[in-house]
């Protein structure tokens, strides 16, 4: 078995790690650990991770959360009972401070949502701020190689191809202080990565596309994953993790009693 250990997260005195198991190419299972230091938080990554493999929770397809559910509308509606018309009231003169005022112009309808902004194609801005910051920090090509492969997967910025990560690994950058070893420093937070594990962690809670909507609702206020930054993202599934360890610890709790 292969266990990964990377830093997803580095605030104040908060770290978070990531610990992931594969057998071969088959992937086992991940867990979360934060802890006020690196350490301490992968020994709680590490532990949670091997409780959950030796007690697997059900497993199921991972639900897309989205933004609301589509109202059920019946196949045959009931018709409404006709009214019969009311009888003439008869007329009189009507006072002119008791003459109907003018009915209220109806009210404009709501603005469409702005369309997402597509990414910008020229980087040059963000690539020259990028040379200042590893300027800063005293990197030079084969420093910033060795970052970009812990962080990518790859050694060559000209292979960023996506403008989100390129705006995620320089704000990464911009955190880091002068004369850090890229072998340990952090590695900027990937939505990507952070999808996955939320998924991950859906499935083996079991839960349904409405289990976790109303889960999301109740602690971050919103309906869609796609509303929340990396950071509530990332503390959605620390959210998550809990809920992963009292469903181990209530069906340990239950074999121990049916033992």
């Amino acid at each position: 078995m292969h266990v990964q250990v990377r830093l997803l997260h580095c605030d104040g005195g908060r770290r978070v790690v990531l610990v992931s198991a594969r057998d071969g190419e088959r992937f086992l299972g991940s867990a979360l650990g934060e802890a006020g230091d690196a350490e301490e938080a992968e020994d709680r990554a590490r532990a949670r991770l091997l409780a959950r493999l030796q007690n697997p929770g059900p497993a199921a397809a991972a639900p897309e959360l989205s933004p609301s559910l589509p109202e059920r509308v019946s196949a045959s509606p009931t018709p409404s009972p006709v009214q019969e018309r009311p009888a003439p009231l008869p007329t009189r003169t009507v006072a002119a401070s008791e003459q109907e005022q003018p009915a209220p112009p109806p009210a404009a309808p709501a603005p469409a949502p702005p369309s997402p902004v597509e990414d910008p194609q020229d980087w040059s801005a963000e690539l020259t701020h990028l040379d200042l910051q590893l300027r800063r920090l005293g990197w030079d090509r084969e420093r910033e190689a060795a970052y970009l492969q812990r962080c990518f997967g790859h050694p060559s910025r000209d292979r960023i191809t996506v403008y989100a990560d390129l705006i995620a690994y320089l704000q990464a950058i911009e955190t880091l202080e002068p004369g850090c070893d890229p072998a340990t420093a952090m590695v900027p937070l990937r939505r990507a990565d952070l999808l996955e594990q939320c998924n991950l962690l859906l499935q083996q809670l079991g839960w349904d596309g409405s289990m976790g909507r109303s889960f999301l609702e109740k602690h971050l206020g919103v309906s869609s994953r796609q509303q929340l930054k990396d950071t509530d993202l990332l503390r959605f599934n620390m959210l998550l993790e809990e809920e992963t360890l009292r469903a181990t610890a209530d069906g340990s709790a239950v074999i121990g009693l049916e033992a």
